[in-house]
C-alpha cells in the first residue's frame, strides 16, 4: 500500500492526510486511475500543488473508516448514475429518447447514435446523452429481460 498513516476530515470537511512520517498534508484530493474500468483500483491522493502525495493500490486496502471516508470524496464529487433498468425507448433507430431508472431515481435522455453506446469491458457501458450527461451500466448482462431486449437492439 502507500505511505498513509491516518486520512481524516479537518475541521472545515475536507481531506486530510497524515503521512509515514507523520506529516500533514491538508486539502487533499483523492484522483482514481482508472474510474469506469477499475474505480477501485488505483487511487492517488494529491495535495493542493496537484502533486501525489500518496498511492492507493487497492480502496479495500484501507481500514473500514478510512475507505468510507473516501468513497463519500467521490460520492459527492462524481455524477455518473448508474442505469438499473431500461423503462422504455422512443424508436429503435437514432436519434431516440430513452426513459431509465437510476441510482438517483428516473431519468429520460436523448440517445444521438449507437456511437454514443461504448463498452468498457466484462459487460459494463458508458452512455453518452445529446447534453452529454453519462450513464453507467455495470454489467448489462445482469439487467432485467427486457431491459437487455432494448438495449441489444442498440449494440
Amino acid at each position: 500500500m502507500s505511505n498513509i498513516q491516518s486520512l481524516a476530515r479537518n475541521a472545515f470537511g475536507r481531506l486530510m492526510l497524515i503521512d509515514a512520517l507523520g506529516q500533514t498534508h491538508e486539502n487533499v484530493t483523492p484522483v482514481r486511475a482508472h474510474p469506469l474500468s477499475a474505480p477501485d483500483e488505483g487511487v492517488s491522493l494529491v495535495g493542493t500543488d496537484g502533486h501525489e502525495i500518496a498511492w492507493i493500490d487497492h480502496v479495500d486496502q484501507l481500514p473500514h473508516a478510512q475507505r468510507a471516508l473516501l468513497l463519500e470524496e467521490f460520492a459527492g464529487r462524481e455524477l455518473m448514475p448508474t442505469v438499473q433498468r431500461l423503462l422504455s425507448v422512443s424508436t429503435f433507430s437514432t436519434p431516440t429518447q430513452w426513459t431509465v431508472e437510476t441510482d438517483r431515481g428516473e431519468t429520460t435522455f436523448i440517445l444521438k447514435s449507437e456511437e454514443d453506446i461504448r463498452r468498457i469491458g466484462e459487460g459494463r457501458l458508458l452512455i453518452a446523452s445529446s447534453h452529454g450527461l453519462h450513464f453507467l451500466v455495470p454489467d448489462r448482462f445482469a439487467l432485467d429481460r427486457h431491459s437487455r431486449k432494448l438495449l441489444e437492439r442498440f449494440l
